[in-house]
């Protein structure tokens, strides 16, 4: 049985570039579509976030109107996979070693600190370099870009790969007054990124580096993984 690591976000609110804050969490769908696919396939599944927080749910995924009539079955099993997990770990105690494959599911939480976190950029420079799966899906590839060389080079660029896209994030009103773009951040950096239709399914594979556009991308993406994992015996 293979062990995949959950990356989240430890945080709950989105500063924005007029000093006000936007209220975020986990997506619900990025964490429970993968979640169902790699358990039915036969995978444990643990979690880990900065200081070991347990990030809240961004309430927005429990909306139908916003996140589609499943919403509340996404919510069901995310809340019940985190609880029985119980507290995540510590992102700064995980052993890579202990993983097949690594995954950072979205909200807007990547784009406050796991951009930025030198622990998850060891962890995915130890597991890019074993060959071992690196996925994420939405906001999660904001994380990616924790990935650099003691020269300050990123380890991902020129790597194809999706995320939520400029205009993805202009039709979901969040795009005035972010900080950042991720998907412009990312080709600013040096990646080669790729996209579909707006909240579309897309998914990229490039290697053992596995990415989903949208909500909508989780489980196709999530079955890459499985399928990539299955490839590495």
């Amino acid at each position: 049985m293979s062990r995949i690591l959950i990356v989240m976000s430890a945080a709950d609110t989105w500063e924005r570039t007029d000093g006000t804050t936007y209220p975020t969490g986990y997506w619900a769908e990025e964490l429970a579509a993968p979640f169902e696919t790699f358990v039915a396939a036969g995978h444990a599944v643990e979690f880990a976030s900065p200081g070991g927080v347990r990030q809240p749910l961004d309430r927005h995924s429990a909306d139908p109107a916003v996140a589609g009539p499943d919403c509340g079955h996404h919510v069901r099993v995310a809340e019940a996979a985190l609880r029985e997990f119980g507290a995540p770990l510590r992102l700064a105690d995980v052993d890579p070693d202990r993983y097949d494959a690594v995954l950072l599911p979205g909200g807007h939480g990547p784009l406050v600190d796991l951009h930025e976190d030198p622990d998850l950029g060891a962890l995915l420079a130890r597991a890019d370099a074993d060959g071992r799966i690196v996925a994420a899906v939405c906001h999660g590839p904001a994380g990616l870009l924790s990935a650099t060389g003691p020269d300050g080079h990123w380890l991902f660029a020129g790597r194809r790969m999706a995320a939520f896209t400029d205009e993805e994030e202009q039709l979901f009103g969040t795009a005035e007054g972010a900080p950042w773009l991720l998907a412009t951040r990312l080709r600013e950096r040096g990646a080669a990124h790729e996209s579909g239709p707006a909240y579309q399914a897309f998914t990229v594979v490039d290697g053992n580096l596995v990415t989903g556009q949208n909500p909508a991308s989780s489980a196709p993406m999530a079955e890459q993984v499985v399928v990539g994992m299955r490839a590495r015996g």
